[in-house]
């Protein structure tokens, strides 16, 4: 019987037609980018003090530059162990009375700043950043509809000291969520179809991507990125899927490593759009609109046809193999029309843990893989710690990494190829050999 991989070796394995549609898929995987990691960016904790009622007229009359007034009116450095007085805590004074001077104002209250009282930051805080973020953002209210007009801040978020957990809480939301939607994209994408489950999780991806910009309160935000976690993954999970079921046997590992080159890509473009757009609803904006535009590959990508054979749809999945022979300039195989789903009969297969270390070329790769995925962890701590640097070559390292990491594979698959075709060649000679290297 002609199977999916037979016809792809006559009509090309990665043509024209797998070109194109590996470009579009690679979108999709560099607009997971911002949703991934994009907590570096929109929750950034920038410097920032108690906002204390009176100190901004004090520093004003007298003249201040910020490193006099912060000097005067911050508390300094706190004893090992106490959290961070100088961000968290204010001093309990009155800064509108006339009896402060403007040289060390705190000395006619006490002989040692240190021995002032020290309260909690009841007016907001100040922040030193020109952007926002969730952490810092604030809107302007109490315009009077007099001549003179006075306007107040009110912060919203104000995600620090006390508060600052929220923003843990605000990423743990997407990992619950990716792991959640893990559990069930997979069923979606083999009941319904690879196509159908990544147009759907794309929208409802932009959808709540764009609901996050607009969010009046911090539990709408935790909502909305809940949601986005449930879907997001199934976009990325189901874009891998299917342009490794376009693509034939010798390219489908090349493939999908350079499909998770394409997500560092992203993060390295995420890094430059962060620092051009400062403000973030508006870079949560810019990272969620162009995902609209990612609905355009219904036109251009196909459903998956192993998985239209799988569901006994023969006839569609003839004329997509048929369509993938134009594209690419080449014949279809005369006997198209008796392609069927590759089926080993021969060998019933029980899937368990045990079986990712049943062979040796089978224990390679999974110890390799066990090794990537702590390294991966450990990334995404750093991501973390270098979240207030906003610096664009974050992410660089990552670039030439994914590539050796590609080429590293490749020539570990150019190595199996060479030692099968060996063990071909043996076989002639002596065919027990052939089962010790197939084993």
């Amino acid at each position: 019987m002609l199977t999916v991989d037979d016809v792809l070796e006559q009509v090309g394995e990665f043509g024209w037609f797998q070109k194109q549609a590996f470009l579009i898929l690679c979108l999709i995987s560099a607009a997971f980018a911002p949703i991934y990691v994009g907590i570096v960016f929109l929750a950034f904790t920038p410097d920032h003090r108690c906002r204390s009622p009176g100190v901004a007229e004090l520093s004003r009359r007298c003249g201040w530059s910020l490193a006099e007034e912060l000097n005067y009116t911050v508390p300094g450095p706190g004893p090992e162990g106490q959290a961070f007085p100088r961000r968290c805590r204010r001093y309990e004074v009155d800064w509108n009375q006339s009896a402060l001077g403007c040289v060390d104002p705190l000395a006619g209250l006490a002989a040692n700043s240190s021995l002032l009282p020290l309260g909690p930051c009841r007016h907001g805080w100040v922040y030193d950043t020109p952007g926002s973020s969730i952490v810092t953002e604030c809107r302007l209210v109490g315009r009077n509809h007099e001549s003179k007009v006075s306007l107040d801040t009110t912060q919203l978020f104000n995600l620090v000291c006390d508060d600052s957990w929220k923003v843990d809480l605000f990423q743990s939301c997407v990992n619950v969520g990716f792991f959640l939607g893990s559990l069930g994209i997979g069923y979606i994408a083999d009941r319904f179809g690879r196509k159908v489950c990544l147009l759907a999780t794309t929208l409802i991806s932009a959808i709540l991507g764009v609901l996050t910009a607009v969010a009046p309160d911090y539990t709408s935000l935790l909502l909305f990125r809940l949601g986005q976690g449930l879907v997001s993954k199934g976009s990325w999970t189901a874009g891998y899927t299917l342009i490794t079921e376009f693509v034939g046997l010798g390219y489908r590992r090349t493939v999908a490593i350079l499909y998770q080159v394409a997500f560092t890509v992203g993060l390295v473009l995420l890094s430059g759009l962060a620092y051009a757009v400062p403000h973030w609803r508006w870079l949560q904006l810019a990272v969620s609109l162009p995902t609209f535009l990612l609905l355009l590959c219904y036109w251009f990508v196909p459903e998956s046809p192993r998985w239209l054979l799988s569901q006994k749809r023969n006839t569609q999945a003839v004329k997509i193999m048929d369509h993938i022979a134009q594209k690419n300039g080449k014949l279809p195989p005369p006997d198209l029309k008796m392609l069927s789903l590759e089926e080993d009969v021969t060998e019933k297969l029980s899937p368990s843990f045990a079986g990712l270390f049943r062979t040796p070329h089978l224990r390679k790769h999974t110890f390799i893989l066990m090794y990537l995925c702590p390294g991966h962890c450990v990334s995404g701590l750093a991501q973390e710690s270098c979240a207030p640097l906003r610096d664009g070559p974050l992410r660089t390292p990552q670039v030439p990494g994914a590539f050796l990491m590609t080429l590293s594979i490749r020539l570990n698959s150019v190595s199996s190829e060479l030692l099968t075709k060996q063990a071909k060649v043996t076989d002639r000679v002596t065919p027990s050999s052939t089962s010790s290297l197939a084993s």
